[in-house]
């Protein structure tokens, strides 16, 4: 039987396939088409980053770090390239400990590496590499590289390391860097972001002294370098780069041999000493002791090093002339006296009658033990350092107008010398104590308070740098000039100097013939009073005061006996001192920590500052050991020349190494200059 089919109905159905096919494929294809536009036309610079960032990495260039310089061009603190082992621990397929016991077979980790790691992972909190060895020697870069394929999130880098040639020398003024902690990433994040920028890849920043007050110079400006990367992310080669720019050079106002000499003569005592040239603020020496060494910071310092300096009883860490607070003792009375003349409450030849005690309110102030001076003027109170004349003093002036005196000279308040950390001290008031106290009956001022403020005892309380400003002040005829440490800086490209130019001094105004009787009367002191055998046969003439302040206070009715106290307890040693006499070049302040009298500990260190500054002189090695048991008055032994004493080893080549920046530090420093109880108040 024959089947019948409709041959037109199937080519229709055919057709209307064949369309709905063809319509598919022309949409598959447009869609294909517009797909590629996009990829190829609108997304094409966006892919084309994307693939040369698969190939390709922007690697920051970490720029080397200014250099530090005394005044004479000797380095501070320089740079050295050395090899580091670093651990990624989040690369790492095995735990840390594992993995840093299979690489002591390979490379030598000590117990210091491992708590060092250790804290620097519980300080950082981030992913990057840290360290776990430093400074590795080619061999053992050679062992780890055959080895390394056994050590995935393990690496080799190639750092650059802060050096602090002279170890503790000076270390205060010149600080330390270290890794940026997290609190240091969060300040980061609200700088500019040209700064931020400029911090990639930098894993240090300047912590204390120098190295943290002009870090933004010192640090130099970062570069880039575009390299080619295989799929495991190693560098092929190098593509392109933008070389980093050096910190600039910084050039300190210090005398680094003038610093070493007196950080030698302290020995193993605590104190502090700044000495500045009074005719343009700049700091000639700033000594804190005990010292640390900065180096012990650059690769990480350990927990059993870190434990030993913030819990010694010595405080190494801490800065005496900048932050350390101490009462002037009677290294206040030339102040003083200056204070009675300029307001007129007393005149330089009033004589006060001195019995060796003073009462006022019931209660008695004793001076120098049992017997007086007699009649006193003004002069022979500060040779003879009469309590007595200073006492009424203070009773006659009233706190405020003592205060208000001498807030000008710099004391109670920061100085503004070019480091961080500065504290001010207290220069008590009326005011400073209602401030001060919290509970109503402490915030009055009673007048029995006053009395011992007169021989800078009390609350006063005030810097080694603001003594010394003040000293200088004084003796540069009430001219001011703002503490100094950084003369100038030099550029690492051009060699171009700049120097730092001094702020404008500030005149305080004194009548000159009220400065000459202090003047006067302070040479008096190393010609006939209390540090006379210090500074006999000097060829040249000086003025000083000496001072000895309480460390802890002993009753009213108690007699001081050194013997009977801890060794931290006994009275400080101070001395304020310019010379020469008829026109200073140096004035200082200085404290020898629980040294007793100022003429015994204190003074001999000033006099021979004076012979090696003002002579070229260099104390014998007899006298240095004298000096340093606090055995020395008049200098014994012959004094050396100077420039011939051998200083910290190696200096020779330090110098020789630092020739053409020395000339710079020269010209910088030329352009930059216009050429205690109550009664143990002595």
């Amino acid at each position: 039987m024959t089947e019948l089919r409709n041959v037109e109905a199937d080519i229709a159905r055919f057709r209307t396939r064949a369309m709905a096919a063809s319509v598919i494929v022309l949409v598959c294809f447009f869609l294909l088409v517009l797909r590629l536009v996009w990829l190829q036309v609108v997304r094409h610079d966006d892919l084309n980053q994307q693939a040369e960032a698969n190939r390709t990495a922007i690697v920051p260039i970490v720029p080397n770090r200014g250099l530090i310089l005394d005044r004479n061009g000797i380095i501070l603190a320089s740079n050295y390239s050395a090899y580091t082992l670093e651990i990624t621990v989040s690369r790492l397929n095995a735990p840390v400990d594992q993995v840093i016991d299979e690489l002591s077979q390979v490379v030598e980790i000590h117990a210091r590496d491992r708590r060092r790691f250790k804290k620097l992972r519980e300080e950082s909190k981030n992913v990057g590499s840290l360290p776990i060895r430093t400074k590795l020697t080619d061999q053992e870069v050679a062992r780890f590289t055959a080895q390394r394929f056994r050590f995935p999130g393990v690496e080799i880098k190639a750092r650059l390391f802060r050096s602090y040639p002279w170890g503790e020398l000076a270390s205060h003024v010149i600080g330390y860097i270290g890794r940026i902690n997290q609190t240091e990433k969060a300040q980061m994040e609200d700088w500019p972001e040209e700064d931020q920028a400029n911090y990639r890849g930098t894993e240090y920043i300047g912590k204390l002294g120098v190295e943290q007050s002009l870090e933004r110079q010192l640090h130099g400006l970062t570069g880039v370098e575009e390299v080619e990367t295989s799929a495991a992310g190693r560098a092929v080669r190098k593509l392109a780069s933008k070389p980093a720019t050096p910190g600039n050079t910084v050039m300190l106002s210090i005398d680094i041999k003038l610093q070493n000499l007196i950080e030698q003569m302290y020995g193993d005592r605590r104190g502090a000493l700044v000495a500045i040239d009074p005719k343009t603020g700049e700091v000639l020496a700033f000594v804190s002791k005990p010292t640390f060494d900065p180096n012990l910071f650059v690769d990480g310092i350990d927990t059993e090093s870190w434990q030993g300096l913030n819990e010694s009883i010595d405080k190494p860490l801490l800065n005496r002339a900048l932050r350390g607070t101490y009462p002037p003792g009677s290294t206040y009375k030339p102040f003083m006296a200056l204070a009675a003349l300029e307001t007129g409450k007393r005149s330089a030849t009033q004589v006060i009658q001195d019995n060796g005690s003073w009462s006022f309110g019931g209660h008695v102030f004793r001076s120098h033990g049992d017997h007086g001076l007699g009649p006193v003027d003004m002069a022979s109170s500060i040779v003879k350092s009469s309590n007595v004349y200073y006492y009424s003093l203070a009773n006659e002036m009233g706190v405020d107008t003592i205060h208000d005196f001498m807030r000008p000279l710099g004391f109670g308040d920061v100085t503004g010398i070019d480091i961080n950390g500065e504290v001010r001290g207290v220069l008590p008031s009326q005011a400073w104590k209602r401030n001060y106290y919290k509970r109503p009956e402490q915030k009055k001022w009673f007048a029995g308070e006053t009395i011992s403020l007169g021989i800078g005892q009390g609350y006063n309380s005030f810097t080694m740098l603001q003594l010394a400003q003040a000293t200088a002040t004084l003796v540069n005829n009430g001219v001011k000039h703002k503490p100094r440490l950084i003369i100038g800086t030099q550029d690492p490209v051009t060699r171009a100097v700049t120097p730092v130019p001094p702020e404008p001094p500030q005149d305080l105004a004194f009548k000159p013939e009220n400065v000459e009787v202090i003047r006067r009367a302070m040479v008096g002191v190393t010609q006939g009073g209390t540090s006379t055998r210090v500074f006999a046969g000097a060829t040249y003439l000086s003025g000083g005061k000496t001072g000895t302040a309480q460390a802890v206070s002993i009753g009213q009715k108690e007699k001081y006996n050194a013997n009977k106290l801890e060794e931290h307890q006994r009275d400080h040693a101070l001395y304020i001192a310019f010379a020469p006499a008829d026109d200073p070049k140096i004035a200082l302040a200085a404290i020898v920590e629980n040294a007793g009298f100022g003429a015994a500990s204190a003074a001999p260190i000033t006099r021979r500052i004076f012979d090696y500054w003002l002579l070229g002189q260099y104390p014998s090695e007899e006298d240095m050991i004298a000096v340093r048991k606090g055995l020395a008055a008049n200098p014994v032994g012959k004094p050396r020349n100077a420039a011939e004493v051998a200083w910290p080893p190696g200096a020779a080549l330090a110098a020789a190494s630092a020739s053409v920046p020395a000339a710079s530090a020269i010209q910088v420093a030329a352009a930059a200059a216009p050429r205690a109880s109550a009664s143990r108040g002595r």
